[in-house]
């Protein structure tokens, strides 16, 4: 029986480790509940330049990744890509930027235990925080879909990531998750 919840704790343990480990994006949407989009076929790029304001410090082989990521899950979904963007049926755009975060954790070190008339007394004195600062960097992308008819905002749909070293290894994978975690919400 011992052995049995050892076991299961064990498990409990790693799953919640692997969680932790492959922390995903916080991804929501938007939607103007005023445009039906079930009749949309074709959609385009709004603006040429395919993002809607570009940062000072945009590195512009990631603008490529994403441009491509966006137009590839667009597709994936079924929609057509048409350079024409008065005859699509929706255009879309997006933003992006990250932002440098600090997170500070205040935990109690250790507990000195007293004996207070025969009973232990977990007193105030000994009592230390240890304090963990961390660095890391969050990054946020927003995609947006406009409706060609009408002109107004059909839908905004983003994702918040903090950058892990693995997503800097291999940027063009995170990118494509993240993409694809966002249009699916469409």
């Amino acid at each position: 029986m011992l052995k049995n919840k050892l076991i299961i704790i064990l498990a409990l343990i790693g799953s919640i480790a692997g969680c932790a480990a492959t922390q995903q994006a916080r991804v929501n949407f938007d939607r103007n509940s005023e445009i039906s989009t079930t009749s949309y076929k074709t959609f385009s790029w709004l603006k040429e330049t395919k993002i809607l304001a570009e940062p000072v410090d945009v590195n512009p082989v990631m603008k490529v990744r994403i441009d491509n990521a966006i137009e590839q899950a667009f597709i994936a979904k079924g929609y057509q890509l048409i350079n024409n963007v008065e005859q699509a049926d929706f255009t879309i755009s997006y933003t992006m930027g990250s932002r440098e975060k600090v997170r500070v954790d205040s935990l109690p070190t250790s507990y000195r235990s007293r004996f207070l008339w025969g009973h232990r007394y977990y007193g105030s004195i000994g009592i230390s925080n240890e304090n963990q600062v961390r660095k890391y960097t969050e990054g946020k992308l927003a995609i947006d879909v406009y409706d060609v008819k009408s002109h107004q905002p059909v839908w905004h749909g983003w994702a918040v990531k903090r950058i892990k070293s693995a997503d800097q290894d291999n940027p063009s994978k995170a990118i494509k998750t993240v993409v694809e975690q966002v249009v699916a919400q469409f």
